[in-house]
């Protein structure tokens, strides 16, 4: 390979699907990835016991298969293959029963009604609204703001009214929305799946957040790659090397050089120089690329003020256990989902959520579990169950709503966390954890150590309330990916469309670079017809 035309600075989904539509339109693309694998939250490796698969961060996909951007890909030609657990979701409640989200949309519906009638009812009116309005806000959700085509389709579908309405719709809390709309447990579904970000049930957008990955659900799934979340990456890494890109792991992108306001190379912590012809895209957070990647002499000066109002999401907390077979959910259809919600009410996800607002850990942590083997049989030995939890913790401990523990995440506290983790399980498969062989445990500085994106934990690249989302994000402006710096652009999940395995914040950065380029090509044209006219 010649001169590049393209850095690419970090080897997670982002830069990976970037350097992928890179290589695509033929451009030279290198990309540097700190680690010594790539795939950043999209990992997997052996453990916590022989013969057992975890991944080391994301799991369950329903962004990743509904994107435009990854689909256009067509990772299944490079080896990537699917796997849906029977039931996608399933929330179990303390009187032994759970509502359940299944990918049939009237087997969801008659479960519903049995919790609670008219439930059912309820809950296909909103994928009656999926249906009318679902391709059109994915089609907006993964391009660049404002999204001024589907915008359009959306005005003239639902004219000022219907606009209206769907605004408010999308503004409710989920608090709201359940008890406008639900008179059971089914707004349960919803403010689990808010709570994949950082959205509690009453902050405004929790209910479109949460209803857009339920009718995901419903339409695509939530799938699992087989053997690993890092045969995801593999795939991309096979699509890219075979058009040509080159993937440089374990040598860290120490600063990009900036002359003459414009970005021309990349230098690693080896000292190496790596020019870029046309491009450096930046798959890396925020808070590093300015300040950090690029020093502030190269930068408005207002920026750093805006940057330093950037919002961080919750930090994570994730247990992995090996299982000597299936949780004995006491619920039935938990045993068959995918993913599991732990918490008792909604009641308790507002308590939960407020203690971290409040710089405490919470005493009932609400859990995201996955069920691996049960998703995908392949997680570990048969007859046995690969399982996973993650919960958010405060970024900053002040307390402790539990017990005892300041949030130095020692290993004193992470095992103590852990076992409260265990017991919210405990709660809903009584004699569950005579069934663990192994547990891993990874507290925030750990995760940010195996990715230097997960900020203190964070794996969202910012948090997902409406203020830090849009033009907003990461800080007022177009929430689009070009920079002050000309051919630098922010390819990470803090540029907008935000967090989550979509791909998009990565295809608009490269999108971003070849829309420049042609224009740049377009006006040295234009000046050469120009100049020869006046010859």
């Amino acid at each position: 390979m010649g001169t590049p035309d393209a850095v690419v600075i970090g080897a997670g989904p982002n830069g990976l699907v970037a350097a992928n539509i890179l290589a695509d339109a033929g451009w030279q693309v290198v990309v540097c990835e700190e680690q010594p694998e790539p795939g950043g939250g999209v990992r997997s490796g052996p453990g916590p016991a022989d013969g057992f698969v975890y991944d080391h961060c994301s799991a369950f996909y329903p962004m990743a298969i509904s994107s435009r951007a990854i689909g256009s890909l067509e990772l299944e030609r490079y080896g990537l293959r699917w796997l849906h657990a029977d039931e996608v979701l399933a929330h179990p409640l303390p009187d032994g029963r759970a509502a359940v989200l299944s990918r049939d949309l009237h087997r969801t519906a008659e479960g519903l009604d049995e919790l609670a009638a008219g439930d059912g009812a309820a809950w296909r009116r909103l994928y009656g609204l999926w249906e009318e309005l679902g391709p059109h806000l994915l089609d907006a959700l993964f391009v660049p703001f404002p999204p001024i085509r589907t915008g359009l389709r959306l005005v003239a579908k639902l004219r000022l009214t219907g606009l209206l309405r769907f605004t408010r719709f999308a503004l409710l809390p989920v608090r709201r929305l359940a008890e406008e709309e639900f008179s059971g447990p089914a707004a349960l579904l919803l403010a689990g799946c808010a709570l994949h970000a950082d959205l509690m049930p009453e902050s405004a957008g929790s209910t479109v957040y949460g209803w857009l990955l339920a009718m995901l659900g419903h339409q695509y799934g939530w799938p699992v790659p087989e053997g690993g979340s890092g045969q995801l990456t593999a795939a991309l890494v096979r699509r890219l090397e075979q058009h040509g890109g080159v993937l440089r792991c374990g040598d860290a992108v120490r600063q990009v050089v900036v002359r003459g306001g414009r970005a021309v190379a990349v230098r690693t912590a080896s000292g190496e120089e790596i020019p870029a012809r046309r491009a450096v895209l930046a798959a890396t957070a925020v808070t590093q690329l300015y300040g950090g990647l690029v020093g502030w002499e190269h930068l408005p000066p207002r920026l750093r003020d805006d940057l330093r109002r950037f919002q961080w999401d919750y930090s994570t907390f994730k247990v992995d256990w090996a299982l000597r077979a299936p949780v004995p959910w006491q619920a039935t259809g938990v045993a068959g989902a995918g993913t599991v919600h732990v918490a008792a009410s909604l009641d308790e996800m507002t308590e939960y959520t407020a203690q971290i607002s409040m710089g405490r850990v919470p005493a009932r942590p609400f859990l995201l579990a996955g069920q691996m083997t049960t998703a995908d049989p392949c997680r570990s030995p048969r007859g046995t169950e690969s399982l996973w939890a993650y919960t958010h913790v405060p970024r900053r401990v002040r307390g402790d709503a539990g017990g005892d523990l300041t949030g130095s995440w020692d290993e004193r506290e992470r095992e103590a966390f852990a076992d409260r983790l265990e017991a919210q399980i405990e709660r809903y498969a009584p004699g569950w954890r005579e069934l663990v062989i192994a547990r891993r445990i990874t507290a925030p500085g750990q995760l940010q150590a195996s990715n230097a994106n997960l900020v203190g934990g964070a794996i969202n690249g910012g948090t997902t309330s409406v203020h830090q989302q849009l033009v907003f994000r990461p800080t007022p402006g177009l929430g689009r990916p070009e920079t002050p710096i000309a051919g630098l652009y922010l390819a990470s999940s803090s540029a907008h469309p935000g967090g989550a395995v979509h791909g998009a914040c990565g295809a608009n950065a490269a999108r971003a670079a070849l829309h420049a380029t042609r224009a740049h090509a377009q006006r040295a044209a234009a000046a050469g017809i120009r100049l020869g006219i006046g010859r």
